[in-house]
């Protein structure tokens, strides 16, 4: 699989480590409620099909990316940055 890092280009899935759902930069505030917080801490989605994971770079830039990528066929649609993802919602 081929990731293209928005600051390195295209590189080998290797270089990078997935960290889960990209759920985790949306997190609850902190006076949230315990469900909220169990919810957020506990429940995933596991989609057949298209999924935003957050991935970190290691053996390169060492940046958080957001990957959009298909969980059926390892496709990577699209890839960014998870600050500039974070900072459009």
């Amino acid at each position: 699989m081929r990731i293209v890092c928005p600051i390195c280009g295209e590189r080998d899935s290797r270089e990078f480590s997935c960290r889960g759902s990209a759920v985790s930069l949306w997190r609850p505030a902190f006076e949230a409620s315990d469900d909220t917080w169990n919810d957020y801490v506990h429940l995933r989605e596991n989609p057949a099909g298209e999924s935003s994971e957050l991935w970190h770079h290691e053996a390169g830039c060492s940046s958080w990316l957001v990957v959009l990528r298909d969980t059926r066929t390892h496709e990577v649609i699209k890839c960014e940055l998870a600050e500039e993802v974070k900072s459009e919602s």
